[in-house]
């Protein structure tokens, strides 16, 4: 049973939210936005801690009832089987407070930077990075989020060597954050004339889009260099010095940003792939010195471990981070079928989670 102390203090500090949000206090613009996102956040736990609350009491208040032999004998019986549908009712409940009491990443809420890389494999394994950048456009689209490509690098073959796209939309990063790491396939070349199966890999990397309030680069720290920006080959595909190199000396993260005509679009666009990426490397470190006992990989980000597998002759996807096999290949690629796979994974995540508070 949840302690009523821990649940008081939530709706305590939901009613003193709503108060200062009432023209309690005189508030500034970015007080009252801090204010208002944190009642908003706090306003359906307060639900169901109260409904869990009310339950509880209505327990008590029917065994009571049942015991009070100056009570009704029908009314007893009605209270008997109204404590029985509580009784069932209440663990319910008990696991959707537990869930919403979990910590939560503090990132979840924020957009994502999404690069996609191909792997080994040569043009299969470019190709496939295409293939997993149209499965999170699609994806992208059924959530309602915006898919902005920031940098691509296309293979002859049509498929993409790199792709950074920036995904915004409520949630983002709290589902995206379970497709980092390394994805491989497993199909037949068009080009295969003896039917085999290739195995190629691409890998992906998902970082929260972070602003400069949440990271602050100083300008001595970093290098940029300009250059003429050019095409496959050696070729130029712009005659004016408008590419841009950001490099990050402390930790040495370099962006390359050539996709715009302006110089000063595309410092815009590497300045913000730099921070995410920075911000990144550091809540990555930070992550591992809190759980460096953890044994399971699910959203650690790690890009080497291999998580994944979609194997085309069978029409098959498997997670390999919770054991999920489902024949459904075409529906994942094709973005609608995404959501079964991130379902699974946040809820052995939180399964795990309470797991751990009980222990």
């Amino acid at each position: 049973m949840i302690p009523r102390e821990r649940l008081d203090q939530f709706i305590v500090r939901h009613e003193e939210l709503e108060h200062l949000m009432s023209g309690g206090e005189a508030l500034s613009s970015d007080e009252f936005v801090k204010i208002s996102k944190e009642y908003s956040d706090l306003t359906p736990v307060v639900k169901i801690a109260k409904e869990y609350i009310n339950n509880i009491q209505e327990t008590h208040d029917l065994a009571e009832m049942i015991t009070d032999e100056d009570s009704d004998a029908e009314m007893r019986e009605l209270a008997t089987m109204e404590l029985q549908e509580l009784k069932d009712k209440i663990p319910k409940l008990e696991h959707q407070v537990q869930l919403m009491l979990l910590p939560k990443d503090v990132d979840d809420d924020k957009n994502a930077m999404l690069e996609i890389r191909a792997g080994t494999g040569g043009d299969e394994a470019a190709l496939f990075a295409g293939d997993l950048y149209r499965m999170y456009q699609r994806y992208a689209a059924t959530q309602g989020w915006r898919f902005e490509a920031v940098s691509t690098s296309s293979s002859d073959s049509g498929g993409f060597k790199e792709a950074i796209v920036s995904v915004s939309g409520p949630g983002v990063f709290a589902k995206l954050k379970y497709e980092a790491g390394g994805h491989r396939v497993q199909r037949v070349p068009d080009t295969e004339t003896q039917g085999r199966i290739h195995t190629s890999a691409a890998t992906v990397a998902v970082m929260p889009e972070v602003e400069d309030i949440d990271i602050t680069l100083d300008d001595k720290d970093l290098r940029i260099d300009i250059f003429r920006a050019s095409g496959p080959g050696g070729q130029s595909v712009n005659t004016t010095d408008s590419a841009v190199r950001i490099v990050h000396i402390p930790t040495g993260i370099t962006v390359q940003q050539q996709d715009e005509k302006s110089q000063h679009k595309n410092r815009q666009k590497a300045m913000k792939v730099l921070m995410s990426r920075v911000y990144a490397a550091e809540k990555e470190a930070r992550d591992a010195e809190r759980s460096a006992d953890r044994k399971d990989q699910i959203g650690s980000g790690d890009r080497s471990a291999r998580i994944r597998t979609y194997n085309f002759p069978q029409g098959r996807m498997t997670d390999h981070r919770i054991n999920l096999t489902l024949y459904k290949l075409d529906q994942i690629l094709g973005g609608e079928g995404l959501e079964e796979v991130i379902t699974a994974l946040i809820t052995e995540h939180q399964a795990e989670q309470l797991a751990a508070m009980e222990g």
